[in-house]
C-alpha cells in the first residue's frame, strides 16, 4: 500500500509539515520554499476530491498528464508529424503559403516528399507543347443575362470568414490585401462590419438564415436595410448561404464570449449570449422558394450578381434546384459548392466528420446536373474547399469549378499557424479572436501585404500549371487532366470515375444511370 500514489501524498504530506516546522525554527528566510511544498499540499488534497479519476488516484503527479495533453497538438506540429503527414494541412502546404505570403521563393530541394504511389494520390500528365497563359484568364466574369451589373472576378477569392469568428484586424488585413490585389472578400454570414468597410476592397455579401445586418428583430429579412447596405459602390456580389461545409444542415454558433458590443452591434444581437443561426431560412423551405427569395435580392440591388452556397448533401435536392430553374426561369449567376472538409471555425465533430460530400465529389455532380439541364454556361460554379496552392485551382477546375475561394490559406497569410482554438478565444496569432490583445499582434499594413502577396503568387501558380498541361485556357481543363490513385489498381482520370454529360442530356431523357433514380425523385417545390 506504501506504493500506492495517495498513501504517498500522505507521506508527502507529513514531511511537508515537518519541513515547515523546521523552516520556521531555524531559517525564517527559507519559508518560501515552505509555501511552496504546502501549495502543493493543498494542490494534493483537492485533488483527492477532483471529478477526475486520474487526481483522485494520482495527486499533483496526475497533472502532468494533462499537462502533455495540453501540449500535443504543439508537439506533433513541432516534432513528430512528417512534411506531408499533418492535418487538415501539412506542414508542407503550410511552408508553401508562408513563403509566398513573404515573397519568397517557393522551391524545395531534392525532390518531392509524397508517396506516387499511396492511394488517394492526384496527379496530372504535362504536355511537350506547354502553353503561355494570357493573363486574361486570371479573370472571370460573373453574371448571366438576368444580371444588370455583371462583376469582372479574380480566379481566386476570400472565402467566407465572418467579423466574429475573425479578428477586426484579420477581416482588415484581407480586405486591405483584396484591394491592392484587386480581388473580392466574402463577408461571412456576420454581416459587413467596419474593418470590411474601411480599406474598400470588394465585398461579396453573404446573406445567411440570420440574416445578420439585414434583419428585424424577430430575427426575418429586413429588404430595405438589406437594398441599403447592398448598393454600396463596395459590394459587388451577393451570396446567399444554405449550407456550409464544415456543419452542414446545423447551422452556425458564435460563442457568447466572442460576441462583443462590436460583434453584437454590427450583427444587430444582443452582447455577450451565443448567437446561433438556425439550420434553415425562415424565407424559403422549397427550391423554387429559393430562387424567387434570390430574384428579390438580385431586384433590390438593381441587378447586382447574385447566387448561393451549398454543401453538397442529397443529389435529388440539388437536382430539385435545378427543376425550379427550368420551371421558374430564374437562374443564378454563380453557385459556389462549399466542400464538406472544409471550416475554419468550430464545429461539432460528427458533422465535422462524416456529413456531406467532399468537394472533388461534389463539382462534377454539379457540374454534370448544369450541364444536363442546359444551364452550364450561364452559371459560375465557384469551388471552396481546401484550396491553398495553384495545382489545388487547376484540380477543381478541371472536376467542375470556374473559379476557386480561399479561407484558410488566407488565414495562414495572415499569420495563423494551425493551433486549432479558433472557438476558444484564444487563438495565439490573433487571427481567430475578439481579445483585443491578442488581436493587436496581427499588424494590417504588413500583413494585408502578405494577403496580396499569397494571392498573386497561388494565381500565377495555377496559370503557370494550366499551360503546363497544354492548354491555353482555363475553360478547357477537363476531368481527363486529373489522375486519381485509388486504393487498388492503377490511377484514373475523374472522367473515367464520372459519367459524362452533354448539354441537355437530362432534358431529352438521356440521363446516365448514376443520375436517373435522384432526378426522377427531385421536385422544384420540395427539398
Amino acid at each position: 500500500m506504501l506504493g500506492h500514489p495517495r498513501a504517498l501524498y500522505l507521506i508527502y504530506l507529513l514531511f511537508t509539515t515537518a519541513v515547515t516546522v523546521v523552516l520556521a525554527i531555524l531559517a525564517p528566510t527559507g519559508l518560501w520554499i515552505a509555501a511552496i511544498l504546502v501549495a502543493l499540499a493543498i494542490l494534493g488534497a483537492m485533488d483527492l476530491r477532483s471529478q477526475h479519476n486520474v487526481l483522485r488516484n494520482f495527486p499533483i503527479i496526475g497533472h502532468l498528464r494533462y499537462m502533455m495533453e495540453f501540449l500535443r497538438p504543439e508537439l506533433r506540429q513541432y516534432f513528430f508529424e512528417s512534411e506531408t503527414s499533418g492535418r487538415p494541412f501539412n506542414r508542407e502546404q503550410r511552408e508553401v503559403i508562408y513563403k509566398r505570403a513573404r515573397g519568397e521563393p517557393d522551391t524545395s530541394p531534392f525532390g518531392t516528399m509524397r508517396d506516387f504511389e499511396d492511394a488517394g494520390f492526384s496527379f496530372s500528365q504535362h504536355s511537350m507543347a506547354p502553353k503561355t497563359l494570357d493573363a486574361a484568364h486570371a479573370r472571370i466574369t460573373i453574371g448571366n443575362s438576368q444580371c444588370a451589373q455583371p462583376y469582372s472576378s479574380s480566379r481566386l477569392n476570400i472565402s467566407a470568414m465572418s467579423f466574429g469568428s475573425l479578428s477586426g484586424n484579420a477581416v482588415g488585413a484581407m480586405n486591405r490585401g483584396a484591394k491592392l490585389g484587386n480581388f473580392a472578400q466574402d463577408t461571412g454570414e456576420g454581416a459587413i462590419s467596419d474593418y470590411h468597410r474601411e480599406h474598400g476592397g470588394d465585398l461579396i455579401w453573404e446573406i445567411a438564415s440570420a440574416y445578420f445586418g439585414c434583419r428585424h428583430k424577430d430575427g426575418s429579412f429586413n429588404a430595405d436595410e438589406f437594398a441599403e447596405k447592398a448598393n454600396t459602390e463596395q459590394v459587388k456580389m451577393i451570396e446567399i448561404k444554405i449550407s456550409q461545409g464544415a456543419k452542414p444542415a446545423h447551422g452556425g454558433l458564435l460563442p457568447g464570449k466572442k460576441v462583443t458590443a462590436e460583434i453584437a452591434r454590427v450583427r444587430q444581437i444582443e452582447q455577450g449570449r451565443d448567437c446561433q443561426s438556425p439550420a434553415t431560412h425562415p424565407e424559403f423551405d422549397t427550391p423554387r422558394g429559393l430562387l424567387e427569395f434570390m430574384q428579390k435580392l438580385r431586384e433590390l440591388t438593381h441587378g447586382k450578381p447574385v447566387g448561393f452556397k451549398l454543401c453538397l448533401g442529397h443529389q435529388h435536392e440539388f437536382m430539385g434546384i435545378c427543376k425550379a430553374m427550368l420551371e421558374t426561369g430564374i437562374t443564378p449567376d454563380f453557385i459556389t459548392v462549399d466542400g464538406a472538409e472544409g471550416g475554419t471555425g468550430a464545429a461539432p465533430t460528427e458533422f465535422e466528420d462524416f456529413i456531406g460530400t467532399y468537394i472533388n465529389e461534389a463539382l462534377p455532380i454539379v457540374n454534370n446536373c448544369l450541364r444536363g439541364i442546359g444551364l452550364r454556361d450561364d452559371i459560375v460554379v465557384i469551388a471552396s474547399g481546401k484550396v491553398a496552392m495553384g495545382y489545388d485551382m487547376v484540380v477543381k477546375l478541371a472536376l467542375g469549378a470556374d473559379m476557386c475561394n480561399a479561407a484558410r490559406g488566407f488565414m495562414f497569410s495572415t499569420g495563423c499557424i494551425q493551433s486549432r482554438r479558433c472557438h476558444t478565444d484564444t487563438c495565439p496569432t490573433g487571427v481567430a479572436t475578439q481579445d483585443p490583445r491578442r488581436a493587436k499582434a496581427l499588424e494590417v499594413m504588413g500583413k494585408s501585404l502578405q494577403v496580396r502577396n499569397f494571392h498573386d503568387a497561388t494565381i500565377k501558380s495555377f496559370m503557370d500549371i494550366t499551360g503546363a498541361l497544354g492548354v491555353s485556357s482555363p475553360e478547357e481543363l477537363a476531368p481527363i487532366h486529373v489522375y486519381h490513385r485509388p486504393q487498388y489498381g492503377p490511377a484514373e482520370t475523374y472522367e473515367q470515375m464520372h459519367p459524362t454529360v452533354a448539354p441537355g442530356d437530362f432534358l431529352n431523357d438521356r440521363i446516365p444511370d448514376a443520375y436517373r433514380r435522384d432526378w426522377q425523385r427531385a421536385r422544384a417545390d420540395a427539398f
